[in-house]
């Protein structure tokens, strides 16, 4: 039996019948991180004795005799964002690459909480803007299926770390896609929720209007497993509602019989690859030989989504990194300056890297006097359209469904020089940031020639992620 490659059901049955113990488990799961992130570096920092400690407490309640809750043992890993006591938090940034943080985040509290056993944390882009994880005082992840590729980003690296077996799920963060493009390109599942379902506290802030949390999983039922656990209403975050966490995993199998698929046209133009369109039509095909109902749809203001992306998230990122000035956040110059303006020059010159200064100045600017009505503004205006426009959409269908990305994963240093190609890497996954409703990407092909996977996202209204986790589910049924 290999002990890296166990869903999360696997996992407790085998801990609850002594079939192997959890520091077993978790030994499995360390060597195959620390094997697979010397070829793919998808790993920032590894917590081996921390896991090691965790799982030995395991072990010790097994042995007593105790019940165990379904996490518990668990091996996760976290992306870099997010804070852990005593563990460094480097967010992938030169500026902060030594901060050690005195407090967990919400989300790994509940996870601690369940008994869940830490392998380590993962690489992204620098401040999670980026959407290939080059942008990385670290250096590229590399995809587990051909390391010429990138991994996607931001979460590139949480999303390697499910895919080479390094843990069972992984945790990362999606503001514009960065949970679901990165799973697309590496052939796994992954959940961006409602905004507010899950609590942002402790997790460093992008785009505040925008930023979600989610997992990463190798199926849809270990998904659904990780959401019950982290979702719900947090008092250290405002932005999360008094909403009910449904029971996920128990409504999670089900029939898709008379279930209305909305597909937009625009998610299958001819700026959509050829193979990732014919992958995803083949699975809605699937879908609709068990039942469900294809019903086409216009979603017209798509075509904007991305501009008002890059006026609100760059506008939000410079106002949420104006604390990083190497004085109260961040690290000291090197040459401090004649002055306190020198200070500030030096110290962020030395820290950010080049994408975080080229957001942080489209943001201050479209902010700043005389420019904030003709584009803040205006994208905020469009932002609302949007939404109206999705909403008006699930009035019609119960689900919508496309593609997670126009094209899969590219090669390493193909479009890091040129970041409006970059960005149109999230032109199918943005307008669900906007609109704030969840998603989940599975995996339904891969091209012919480099075997690259190809992901489809299910799209719903707010709060539906029972219902799309559950359609994720009996696709993999399906096919599986």
């Amino acid at each position: 039996m290999d002990l890296s490659e166990l869903s999360i059901d696997r996992v407790h049955e085998g801990l609850k019948n002594k079939e192997f113990s959890c520091v077993e488990l978790t030994k499995a799961h360390l060597e195959q991180a620390k094997a697979e992130n010397e070829k793919f570096n998808f790993m920032v920092t590894i917590t081996e004795e921390e896991a090691l400690e965790q799982a030995e407490k395991v072990d010790t309640k097994i042995a007593k005799g105790e019940e165990l809750g379904i996490l518990e043992g668990v091996p996760y890993c976290l992306k870099d964002i997010f804070c852990t006591k005593g563990i460094k938090t480097t967010f992938s940034s030169n500026f902060t690459r030594e901060f050690v943080p005195p407090y967990d985040a919400t989300v790994v509290k509940k996870l601690k909480d369940e008994g869940c056993v830490l392998i380590g944390k993962t690489n992204m882009d620098e401040f999670a803007c980026g959407a290939s994880t080059e942008y990385s005082v670290h250096g590229p992840s590399k995809n587990p299926v051909n390391p010429e590729y990138v991994t996607g980003g931001s979460s590139g690296g949480s999303a390697a770390a499910v895919a080479t077996n390094s843990c069972v799920f992984s945790l990362g963060t999606d503001t514009g896609g960065s949970i679901r493009q990165p799973a697309s390109f590496c052939g796994i599942v992954g959940l961006k929720n409602t905004y507010g379902r899950v609590s942002r506290s402790g997790v460093n802030s992008m785009a505040s209007s925008l930023d979600t949390i989610g997992p990463f999983a190798r199926n849809c039922k270990d998904a659904a497993y990780v959401l019950s656990k982290i979702a719900g209403q947090d008092h250290n975050d405002s932005t999360t509602p008094p909403e009910e966490v449904p029971d996920y995993v128990g409504k999670i199998d089900g029939d898709v019989r008379g279930l209305k698929i909305g597909v937009p046209k625009e998610f299958f133009d001819d700026k959509v690859d050829a193979e990732v369109s014919s992958a995803v039509k083949d699975a809605l095909k699937k879908l609709q030989d068990n039942g469900a109902e294809l019903v086409d749809v216009d979603f017209p203001s798509i075509k904007y989504a991305i501009a008002v992306y890059y006026i609100l998230c760059p506008a939000e990122l410079s106002a949420n990194l104006a604390r990083f000035d190497g004085i109260r956040y961040g690290s000291n110059p090197e040459t401090e300056g004649e002055g306190l303006v020198d200070y500030y020059f030096n110290a962020r010159g030395e820290g950010f890297g080049q994408e975080i200064k080229r957001r942080i100045m489209i943001g201050t600017y479209v902010l700043s006097a005389g420019y904030y009505d003709a584009y803040y503004k205006k994208a905020q205006k469009v932002r609302t359209m949007i939404i109206e426009e999705v909403n008006r959409i699930f009035e019609k269908v119960d689900v919508m469904v496309g593609p997670t990305s126009p094209f899969p994963a590219f090669k390493i240093g193909t479009k890091s020089n040129d970041p409006l190609q970059m960005y149109l890497a999230d032109a199918l996954t943005v307008p669900i940031n906007i609109a704030g409703v969840p998603s989940l990407n599975i995996p339904v092909g891969e091209t012919k020639e480099d075997s690259l996977p190809i992901g489809m996202q299910i799209i719903g209204p707010q709060f539906s992620e029972d219902l799309i986790l559950k359609v994720g589910r009996k696709y993999e049924g399906i096919v599986n």
